[in-house]
């Protein structure tokens, strides 16, 4: 799916409302809509078509809101805002925005820095439509101004001290959205829902006359088909890998997921990563994390977190965590 970053905030927040298309199969509740340049997908059922109505329009008003902040690609958009600040003055932020900036700054350190948010002077060198590697020297240069560590926080406010830096917060921000909509769904008592925002899925409840939500895992051999599925219930699953962007130069291949403690694409013996966990935002940086780190310290990221599960596909073989085979139905 191509699609073109829209050009305001205002823009993007009309965007998703005029792609937003909603059905209902029996008691099957169905809403799809464009954000974040991918296809969103919202099902659930149990409810009356009243409450599916009002909880379809608040979610599609709430995700554009939520692009119209958040994407960096949109000029007049918060982090658009911060990011052309940097270097000069504090940019003031609301309450919700300190929350999602507290939370990076925990899931900096968790991962050992494998996710970092101002990663994006890194990311902006290399071109994966155009196989070129960014020299040496561009690749130091970028590293002087990346580092969440550099970045100064304080209740209503953000500074990025170095011109040149910038946020870039899709690390997490497709699966933080879906957590945010499970719970607008909560919220509404809606107990039986499953939110899929290009393929970060969460799930609660039940599928219609099913115990359990089934989600397919992408397969990096053969992407658009499925290697194994796995049966959700109030968890989240997500998939990271490289093998759909990337390209070989001299043997070795570099895909789009840059390690930003380096400046290089992720080397290693991952291929993808599929993680379980009780949010989508957690299993999300897990899996990308994963990418990064390599499998065996990856799978050690895994077992370190609470309620999270995670299969690792390399080039030869399949590695599990120890309570991965718990969501696949004997």
């Amino acid at each position: 799916m191509v699609m073109t970053s829209p050009r305001s905030a205002q823009e993007a927040i009309e965007r998703v409302r005029q792609s937003a298309h909603a059905t209902v199969d029996k008691d099957l509740h169905r809403l799809e809509f464009c954000a974040m340049s991918t296809l969103c997908r919202v099902n659930f059922h149990g409810v009356a078509a009243s409450v599916a109505r009002d909880f379809q329009r608040d979610v599609v008003a709430w995700v554009g809101q939520f692009e119209a902040r958040y994407s960096r690609f949109i000029p007049d958009s918060l982090i658009g805002r911060i990011n052309a600040a940097a270097g000069e003055h504090w940019v003031e932020t609301d309450p919700d925005t300190d929350r999602l900036l507290a939370l990076c700054h925990e899931l900096y350190f968790f991962t050992r820095g494998s996710f970092d948010p101002t990663a994006l002077p890194l990311m902006k060198l290399w071109n994966w439509k155009i196989p070129a590697l960014p020299s040496d020297e561009s690749i130091r240069a970028a590293l002087e101004i990346v580092g969440w560590k550099k970045v100064q926080r304080r209740p209503g406010g953000i500074f990025l001290p170095q011109r040149g830096m910038a946020l870039d917060l899709g690390g997490i921000g497709k699966e933080y959205a879906v957590d945010c909509v499970v719970n607008m769904a909560i919220e509404r008592g809606i107990s039986n829902v499953l939110v899929d925002f290009g393929q970060d899925v969460r799930a609660r409840g039940h599928a219609p006359e099913k115990k359990f939500w089934w989600i397919g895992l992408d397969d990096a051999a053969s992407p658009g088909k499925c290697w194994g599925g796995v049966a959700l219930t109030d968890h989240a699953v997500a998939t990271s890998g490289d093998y759909l962007r990337n390209f070989v130069i001299n043997g070795r291949r570099y895909g789009h997921i840059i390690d930003p403690r380096t400046g290089y694409p992720a080397f290693n013996d991952c291929r993808a990563a599929s993680v379980i966990a009780p949010s989508c935002t957690i299993a999300g940086l897990l899996s990308t994390s994963i990418c990064i780190l390599g499998a065996r310290d990856g799978l050690q990221l895994v077992e370190l977190h609470p309620g999270a599960a995670g299969a690792i596909l390399t080039e030869s073989t399949k590695l599990y965590s120890s309570k991965f085979h718990e969501y696949i139905p004997a």
